[in-house]
């Protein structure tokens, strides 16, 4: 079985066909899917379609791309409430998607930083994982990681260095790898999904955006990538492994059921 641990199914890319995309991914064995949440305005509606998808989950979190027009205490007032109402619904698994983004000009750092620790405190309070966003931003990550420590997670689109990712592990998370991987060019990203430890990495493909490279004209345009891209992913990421992509599945969805227990407890009902 795939699982994609980080879709944004709920991006207006898809808003004209998102049953086909959610039916030709499940016809190429896509039989899982994690839609994150970005900001308060989108709550319901990953909440909405996760119920609406088969096979799919929901995470709620505020994105660090998101948060400049956003009132700091009204917006983390909203994430509470919302996850305390979804305590008790099988299909939300975490909170997500947050992080820090340091390669974005304009960002507010000391927002994102105080907007980032809160939620790392609320996913402690409640004792859930949480999806990361790490760009350009690991040490910082990890800062409120050490400071504030949460039951494991994935993070999101990985890269960092080999001791960035070993400190990442010690920390218990796993490791998302996607399109990104499939470039020749990208060779510290396809580096680390050739050495990390099995057990660490999961599928995602973060659609619609980080196409893998086969949907790249080559001239600066990108096609729009989408779940049903993952079977192609995963044999590119299993050829850097050298292993065969079914043994990769199955190990990266075993590791995103681990890495999520709300999803692995309502998946063993």
């Amino acid at each position: 079985m795939l699982i994609d641990s980080h879709c944004h199914l709920d991006a207006p890319e898809f808003d004209s066909d998102r049953q086909a995309v959610v039916a030709s991914a499940q016809a190429v064995g896509v039989h899982g899917m994690l839609i994150p949440a970005v900001a308060p305005f989108n709550f319901s509606v990953v909440r909405e379609l996760a119920h609406a998808t088969p096979g799919a989950r929901y995470a709620l979190g505020i994105h660090p791309l998101y948060v400049m027009p956003l009132d700091v205490d009204e917006g983390l007032a909203a994430l509470e409430s919302a996850v305390l109402a979804a305590l008790d619904d099988p299909c939300f698994v975490a909170i997500g998607e947050i992080g820090l983004d340091f390669f974005v000009p304009g960002l507010d750092v000391e927002k994102q930083t105080v907007i980032y620790t809160a939620q790392l405190k609320l996913a402690r309070r409640y004792d859930l994982p949480v999806i990361l966003h790490v760009r350009r931003s690991q040490d910082a990550l990890l800062k409120g990681l050490r400071q504030h420590p949460v039951p494991g997670g994935i993070a999101h689109a990985f890269n960092g260095s080999e001791d960035q990712t070993q400190h990442f592990l010690a920390r218990g998370l796993r490791l998302g790898f996607g399109g990104a991987a499939t470039y020749p060019g990208s060779q510290r990203i396809r580096r680390l999904a050739a050495w990390v430890p099995l057990d660490s990495m999961v599928l995602e493909t973060d659609s619609p955006d980080i196409p893998p490279q086969w949907l790249d004209d080559g001239q600066g345009h990108r096609g729009r990538n989408t779940p049903g891209e993952l079977p192609r992913i995963c044999a590119a990421l299993a050829a850097l492994r050298g292993i065969e992509p079914d043994v990769l599945a199955q190990a990266c969805a075993s590791n995103t059921l681990a890495a999520l227990p709300r999803w692995q407890a309502a998946a063993a009902r």
